[in-house]
C-alpha cells in the first residue's frame, strides 16, 4: 500500500505504518538507525547547494531517520509537510526565526510554556526588535484590541500550559486571516490524537515530540507542521543554518514511540478524566483546572475542538499553607516529583506563589498549585496514591 498518505485509514494504523518501509538492502520490516553524519556525494558535486535538504548530504541538512519521522508526524497532524528538530523549543524558535523579522508584532497567550514566554517577553524583544503583546487569547475582544498595523502572528496553545485555558481556534483563525495574520498553535498538551489544529485553519502547528508522541521519557524532539513551501524555508533558514537538528537515534526512538501513541493517549485521557473528577470532589482541594470537567471555563469550546479526550495534564490547589504541598509529595509512591509530561509514569510538580508568571494566571492559582501529568498506570492506583498522601497529612478525603 502507499504509506505516504492514506488519510482514509485509521489513526492507529497510520501511526504504525506511515514513515515505516521495509529496508531494501536487508529486508528488515522496521526502520534501522542511520547514525551516519555524512553521505556519499554524486560524481560531480561542484554544483550542489550545500544548504539544501532535498538529498542526503549531511545530517544537519536532514537525516534519514528524521525524514521517516517527518512523514509520520505530518500525516498524523493532517499537514502537508513537517520539519522535525532537536526539541520542542528548537521547533518553536525555528518557526519564529523563519516567519518573523525586525519590526514585526506578535500577540501571544498569557498562558504559555516558559520558553515561549522567555522568547517573546524577554529575548526576541531585546535581541531582534520583535514587538510583542501578552494577551488572554481566550478573550476574542482582547485579541482584536491588541492587533496593530505591524502584527504578523498570533500564537497560543491547546491547552494552555499550565492552566489548561482553552482558546477558540476557529474564532482566532477567522479574525487573524481577515487581517492577513498568521496563526501558530503549540499542540503539545492536547496532542494530535485529541486536537488537530490544522483542521481549524491554523497555519502552523508545533509539537514537543518529547512528550506524548514519544511517550517514554527517554528522548527529545520537536516538530513544526505546515505548508511545504514554508517548511522548506524552515529547513533552509533555521535547520541548516542555525542547526537545531535532531539526532538519528532520537528520531528513531520517537518514531518507535509514535506507533503506540494513540493507544497510550486513550489511557492518558481516561486516567486524567477520572483523577480530575475525583479531585474535584475533595473537600481539601481548592480548585481543579482540567478541560474535561464540565464546570471548567472553556469546557464547551474544548468539547468542540477535541476528538477523543482532553489530554492528561491537570492542575489543582490545596486548602493549606505553602509547605503542605511539599509534605504531601513526600507521601506519594506512584507519582514522581519531576517536570515534563507524556511519560508512561505520572509526574507532579509544585509551583509556588512566587512564580514569576503567577500574575498572568487566574486568581485561584495565586496561592500555589500542583501541575500533574497523569500517566498510564491503573486508574485506581493513581487515585489511591493521592488519597493516602492526603490522609497522611490529615486532609479530609471523600470517596
Amino acid at each position: 500500500m502507499n504509506k505516504e498518505n492514506n488519510q482514509e485509514l485509521g489513526f492507529q494504523t497510520r501511526a504504525i505504518h506511515v514513515g515505516n518501509e521495509p529496508d531494501a538492502a536487508t529486508g528488515a520490516i522496521e526502520n534501522s538507525i542511520y547514525m551516519a553524519n555524512s553521505f556519499v556525494l554524486p560524481y560531480d558535486p561542484s554544483t550542489m547547494n550545500w544548504s539544501a535538504s532535498e538529498a542526503n548530504i549531511y545530517t544537519r541538512n536532514g537525516g534519514v531517520n528524521q525524514g521517516f519521522l517527518e512523514k509520520k508526524i505530518a500525516n498524523l497532524e493532517g499537514g502537508e509537510d513537517c520539519v522535525v528538530l532537536a526539541s520542542g523549543v528548537a521547533a518553536l524558535s525555528a518557526l519564529f526565526f523563519t516567519e518573523l523579522k525586525k519590526g514585526d508584532h506578535v500577540i501571544f497567550s498569557n498562558v504559555t510554556y516558559i520558553a515561549t514566554y522567555r522568547i517573546f517577553h524577554e529575548l526576541w524583544t531585546k535581541k531582534w526588535g520583535i514587538e510583542t503583546s501578552i494577551v488572554d487569547t481566550t478573550d476574542l475582544e482582547a485579541v482584536k484590541a491588541a492587533i496593530k498595523p505591524n502584527t504578523k502572528l498570533i500564537h497560543f496553545e491547546t491547552f494552555g500550559n499550565p492552566t489548561n485555558c482553552v482558546t477558540d481556534m476557529a474564532a482566532i483563525v477567522k479574525l487573524a486571516h481577515e487581517k492577513g495574520l498568521l496563526v501558530s498553535v503549540d499542540n503539545t498538551f492536547a496532542s494530535p490524537y485529541n486536537v488537530r489544529p490544522l483542521e481549524f485553519g491554523v497555519d502552523f502547528v508545533v509539537e514537543s515530540l518529547t512528550k506524548y508522541i514519544n511517550g517514554h521519557g527517554d528522548s527529545m524532539g520537536g516538530a513544526i507542521i505546515g505548508p511545504k513551501e514554508e517548511m522548506d524555508k524552515v529547513r533552509y533558514q533555521a535547520q541548516v543554518n542555525i542547526g537545531g537538528c535532531i539526532s538519528p537515534f532520537n528520531a528513531w526512538l520517537i518514531a518507535r514511540g509514535a506507533t503506540t501513541f494513540p493507544l497510550r493517549m486513550e489511557v492518558h485521557n481516561k486516567n486524567a478524566q477520572a483523577v480530575a473528577e475525583w479531585l474535584d470532589r475533595q473537600p481539601c482541594v481548592s480548585f481543579v483546572a482540567y478541560a474535561g470537567l464540565k464546570n471548567f471555563k472553556g469546557h464547551e469550546i474544548a468539547e468542540k475542538e477535541t476528538k477523543h479526550g482532553y489530554g492528561a495534564v491537570l492542575c489543582f490547589g490545596l486548602k493549606g499553607e505553602h509547605d503542605l504541598y511539599n509534605r504531601v509529595v513526600t507521601h506519594l509512591n506512584i507519582f514522581t516529583s519531576a517536570v515534563s509530561l507524556g511519560n508512561a509514569g505520572s509526574l507532579i510538580v509544585f509551583l509556588g506563589e512566587d512564580d514569576e508568571r503567577m500574575y498572568l494566571y487566574p486568581q485561584e492559582f495565586h496561592n500555589g498549585f500542583y501541575r500533574v501529568a497523569i500517566g498510564i498506570e491503573d486508574t485506581e492506583d493513581l487515585i489511591n496514591d493521592l488519597k493516602q498522601a492526603f490522609i497522611a497529612e490529615g486532609l479530609e478525603v471523600q470517596d
